[in-house]
């Protein structure tokens, strides 16, 4: 630190060619300073440029765009006086935010998750606990945290009796698992980040579908990892290509949600799970499962574990991660990683020197909600049952021009508007009170799936309605406008 401000360091920079790549295709061909600047800070907001980077210099950046010097500079200069970058004689233009801006996460938080005193959240697809097992779960807990309380407090690996739960769910769903085959996590998204902290290096390749679960593509950029994709469509994924890009790319790392996919609901089939295990056992690639949606299975039966469809000793390259947050509640932050015990004990020294240890509290409330996850998820699942239900409603009422494909599980709609208006439609929104994640969060590459929107079903059925009726008034009243930048989110 330097009177209060951070020191940069020279490793922290981006390129010229990879801003301009970076940047909406309308923006390349024909480059203003306003439009050059809105662009640079929507790409800071979204969380594809960090913050506390270096710019490109001006001529640099000018030569990269075609554009003239002065266009840059303009542009520079919009950004040094909204907030969003400074600079120092002899060090360049840095990144920033603007007084009073909340990072979380990667980047930004716009009040989401119940901070809003008004309007309607449908940035998060999660729901509230369900109605008296979290009481009943801490009823259960009370007695024995003074067992708990008279230990130090510290398991790395997390509270034995916790292990052994999440080892029988993966057991009791086709999958036989061991204690010490599970990491106790803050969590699925705590397991990414030491996934890719331990077995990634900056620059390395992984792959991701494409769209794909937002912050999980924000560990991936905060690593400087390089990106390719898999194309998930309404009908699901191309193998074909995805056996192409593993065998051409050999990424260090392969990121799937096959149950229920986030953002698409769509559900991968058993031949395809086959394939993939095959695929990515050939390109020596590791293979992270997302089970965190696995059990909201709305009009098919719960898949079993990906992992259990390889033959004898086909698994080992397999680590799967899944939490409590979308059965449970996102506030109980409990998490896991199942891999080779190897695998577990060489993760858990890279969570030691990030957090030490989790929440013993936490996890005792987590045994008796995941033993009885069984008997607690039906009326769970009836109830989104009939909120997507109302949600299809609303929107074939208010905005029948929109389509969809209703997915068999998961917790959203993957809207298609029809025309790339969706970072548009999202600010209008905002205006109105009504909080969402347009399609551009989910895309591996910038400006795309701007036909698209993400609607969770998450919420009563009355608030759902209104949500549409109020998107609906965005949409039919003069989109597009220019993306503002003073309305960062986050989405989960």
């Amino acid at each position: 630190m330097a009177n209060g401000r951070v020191v940069q360091t020279a490793d922290r920079t981006i390129g010229s060619r990879q801003l301009a790549a970076m940047l909406p295709a309308e923006v390349r061909a024909r480059p203003g300073y306003r439009t050059l600047a809105d662009a640079v800070r929507t790409l800071l907001l979204d969380g594809r440029v960090a913050l506390h980077v270096r710019l490109p210099a001006e001529r640099e950046l000018a030569e990269a765009l075609g554009a003239s010097r002065a266009t840059v500079t303009g542009a520079y200069d919009l950004l040094r006086e909204s907030g969003y970058a400074r600079s120092r004689r002899g060090s360049g233009t840095w990144t920033e935010l603007p007084e009073g801006h909340r990072p979380v996460g990667a980047h930004m938080l716009l009040g989401t998750g119940g901070d809003h005193e008004e309007g309607i959240d449908l940035a998060i697809a999660a729901m509230g606990a369900p109605g008296g097992s979290l009481t009943e779960a801490l009823t259960w807990a009370a007695p024995r945290l003074p067992a708990a309380a008279a230990l130090p407090g510290y398991h790395p690996f997390g509270l034995p009796d916790l292990r052994a739960a999440v080892a029988d769910r993966f057991t009791a769903r086709g999958l036989p698992t061991r204690p010490d085959q599970i990491l106790v996590t803050a969590g699925a998204q705590q397991a990414l980040a030491l996934v890719i902290s331990l077995l990634c290096r900056a620059g390395d390749r992984v792959v991701t579908e494409n769209p794909t679960y937002a912050n999980a593509l924000d560990a991936v950029r905060l690593a400087r990892l390089r990106t390719a994709s898999i194309a998930v469509s309404d009908t699901g994924w191309d193998m074909e290509v995805a056996e192409s890009t593993l065998r051409q790319t050999a990424p260090r790392l392969t990121y799937v949600i096959p149950d229920f996919q986030n953002p698409t609901g769509a559900l991968m089939p058993g031949e395809q799970r086959l394939r993939l295990l095959a695929a990515t056992r050939r390109a020596g690639s590791l293979l992270v499962v997302d089970e965190t949606i696995a059990e909201i299975a709305l009009d098919v039966p719960a898949p079993p574990p990906l992992a259990s469809l390889a033959p004898r000793g086909g698994a080992d390259h397999v680590i799967t991660i899944g939490s409590l947050s979308k059965t449970h509640w996102g506030g109980l932050r409990v998490g896991w990683v199942r891999a080779t015990a190897k695998l577990i004990a060489e993760l858990t020294s890279v969570r030691v020197a990030a957090d030490m240890t989790g929440s013993v509290l936490d996890q005792l409330v987590a045994i008796p909600l995941l033993e009885g996850l069984e008997a607690g998820m039906p009326a769970r699942l009836d109830l989104l049952r009939g909120q997507r239900a109302a949600l299809v409603e609303a929107l074939a009422r208010h905005t029948p021009e929109w389509s969809w494909t209703l997915p068999p599980g998961g917790l959203s709609l993957w809207v298609d508007l029809g025309e790339p208006v969706s970072s548009a439609l999202a600010e209008r929104a905002a205006a109105a009170g009504v909080h969402i994640g347009r399609g551009a969060r989910f895309g591996v590459d910038p400006g795309t799936f701007e036909h698209r929107l993400r609607i969770p079903y998450t919420l009563p059925a009355g608030q759902l309605d209104e949500a549409v009726r109020r998107l609906a008034a965005a949409f039919h009243d003069g989109v597009p406008l220019p993306p503002s930048v003073d309305r960062p989110y986050w989405v989960a």
